[in-house]
């Protein structure tokens, strides 16, 4: 089961959409806290949804459960506490919430989780996947960066 990560941060909605539409992703699975206030117009979750039918023939779904809280984002965000912290605080989280006994595998086959972070390092979409493959080897992780 191949799962996608993309940031729509460095990224034009030309390159966006494109990588979308080129890796064939059915659902973009949205894993961000705020999806109507971002930085770029198309990222705005009713936009965004419009366009991924439009020109990808892609299903959008807002995942809040799978997004920090603001209790957790902020003081990383701030420089408050280390990734290290931060990569902690979250999959505690994830394991709170026990993510995996409510997603099904195959509500994640041929998608694509979607943060604001351009490079997935250092972004919880990552570790989303991570905490996911501890229930399901099968997950192979595509993190989209650049146009292929």
């Amino acid at each position: 089961m191949k799962v996608h990560t993309i940031g729509f941060t460095q990224k034009g909605a030309k390159d966006f959409f494109g990588m979308i539409k080129q890796q064939g992703i059915h659902t973009l699975i949205d894993v961000r806290l705020n999806n109507t206030s971002q930085l770029s117009a198309f990222a705005k979750k009713n936009d965004l949804k419009y366009f991924l039918k439009e020109l990808c023939n892609c299903e959008y779904l807002h995942l809040p459960d799978l997004a920090p809280t603001k209790e957790i984002l902020k003081p990383y965000q701030k420089k408050e506490i280390s990734w290290e912290a931060y990569e902690d605080k979250f999959m505690n989280l994830m394991q709170r919430r026990r993510i995996e006994r409510y997603l099904r595998s195959e509500d994640f086959n041929n998608s694509c989780l979607l943060c604001s972070e351009h490079l997935p390092h250092y972004c919880h979409r990552r570790l989303i996947l991570e905490y996911l493959k501890k229930f399901n080897n099968d997950i192979q992780s595509n993190h989209l960066v650049n146009l292929l």
